[in-house]
């Protein structure tokens, strides 16, 4: 089809809806069945309002698996064009690469179908607004995969930091580490297999020769298609913080990292830090490739003045500090001569807050897929609606483009703009290749 035919598909497409009554099917399309696009499937099916009626994947073998694991009559598209113009099909879950969320994303809510798409949100920030607009103008549903939003204890814990109860919360730490050494390897560029459309793949992505591991899987390890893992995984932890601390974005980002230790030809950071700035409080996120060092830090821990709490998704854990006066935690040695400040004798540490251990109680993904559907009928907004994933992927992409130009970067969230540093202002922006360009362009966001 061409680029008009599609785009008046599109459109007609756009103006057919339906009104879903409580007891009625989705009709659900998945594009991509990679890992988490498998889970998908697994985590829809559990569903008994939905039909998984069909999938879409470059790749030949795992288009097929997709379509045994959507069971009987689910149709096989090698094109996602395709599948958008089957006006059967109400929803689509996206679980491409990165670099194809937005684009898909948007050309879906053209044609009047309400998405889920993975995290991270977006290649680049202007992507993200993108996202929003057609969201917005087209009145589609779009839940960002942040599946924590559905998590029970999550939103428990949301409760309790809003209450006071670790007190002013000045400081949050996440990471990831693990020893992946020596890395993925550096296989030679070589033809693309004949089972993969890679031309489609690639799609606005620059066009590079092939190489196994610039496709399946570990494209994430190459800035063309992904923000590595602070994009990847980070994405999941700053989601939380900012819709705990209820923020739009940081005030500034600083961080350092390379590929330092693995022996591959991946190109983003095996080893990175990065500081953000919000207002009150700051966040510091570390992952390593090259070392788990007993995963010292991993996770997410809020730190306040009363004590802390280490969220992830097997449970949440507040630890209370002890209250006792600030002279007894000064060193004493033999005692400060005259002058220096005097521990209070007879007086014993109380908490200054209420532990509290709370283990995971419902299952995130079915949960996640469960209010997506919900809001598909109700037409309500998601638990983990696109401007929150386009906040979440938005500061970590500033993680990327600090790294970029070797400096802090100062950011105003509500503007969304760096604030006077035209270098670093050009990676907001990436150009999509052609014929991708143009289709952007057509849609006049």
């Amino acid at each position: 089809m061409t680029r008009r035919g599609f785009l008046g598909a599109t459109m007609t497409a756009a103006l057919y809806s339906r009104v879903l009554g409580a007891n009625d099917r989705v009709q659900v399309g998945f594009i991509g069945y990679g890992l988490i696009g498998a889970q998908h499937v697994h985590d829809f099916k559990k569903q008994n309002d939905v039909d998984l009626a069909a999938v879409c994947e470059v790749h030949q073998g795992r288009l097929e698996e997709g379509v045994a694991a959507c069971g009987p009559g689910a149709k096989g598209y090698r094109d996602f064009r395709r599948l958008l113009e089957d006006k059967d099909i109400q929803a689509v879950v996206i679980s491409t690469p990165d670099h194809w969320h937005a684009l898909m994303s948007i050309l879906a809510c053209a044609a009047g179908k309400d998405v889920y798409v993975e995290k991270p949100l977006t290649l680049f920030i202007e992507e993200g607004r993108w996202m929003v607009k057609a969201a917005r103008r087209y009145n589609r549903v779009v839940q960002v995969g942040s599946q924590q939003r559905s998590g029970r204890h999550y939103q428990n814990a949301i409760t309790l930091l809003g209450s006071g109860r670790l007190g002013k919360v000045h400081s949050v730490r996440m990471g990831a580490f693990r020893n992946v050494m020596p890395g993925f390897g550096s296989p030679p560029d070589s033809e693309p297999p004949k089972d993969l459309d890679y031309d489609l793949w690639l799609g606005p992505a620059p066009l590079r020769p092939y190489n196994k591991n610039r496709s399946l899987y570990h494209f994430r390890w190459f800035w063309d298609y992904s923000g590595g893992q602070v994009t990847n995984l980070g994405a999941h932890e700053i989601d939380v913080i900012q819709w705990a601390m209820e923020v739009k974005g940081p005030t500034a980002v600083s961080s350092s990292g390379g590929r330092f230790a693995l022996k591959d030809n991946g190109e983003t950071p095996d080893t990175q830090d990065a500081t953000f700035e919000y207002p009150g409080f700051t966040t510091v996120w570390s992952h390593r490739e090259a070392c788990e060092g007993g995963g010292a830090g991993e996770g997410l821990t809020f730190y306040g003045t009363k004590g802390s709490m280490s969220l992830s998704r097997s449970g949440c854990e507040i630890r209370a500090d002890a209250k006792m006066p600030p002279e007894n935690q000064i060193p004493q040695f033999l005692g400060h001569p005259v002058g220096g400040p005097q521990a209070h004798r007879d007086v014993e540490p109380v908490p200054w807050t209420e532990a509290l251990r709370e283990r995971a109680s419902n299952d995130l993904l079915a949960s996640h897929a469960r209010n997506f559907l919900d809001c598909v009928k109700s037409r309500e907004r998601p638990v983990a609606d696109v401007e929150e994933g386009h906040r979440t992927a938005t500061a970590c992409h500033l993680a990327n483009i600090s790294l970029h130009v070797g400096r802090k970067v100062h950011w105003d969230p509500s503007q969304e703009k760096i604030l006077g540093d035209p270098e670093a202002s050009a990676y907001l922006l990436r150009p999509y290749r052609k014929p991708w360009d143009e289709v952007l362009r057509s849609l006049n966001l």
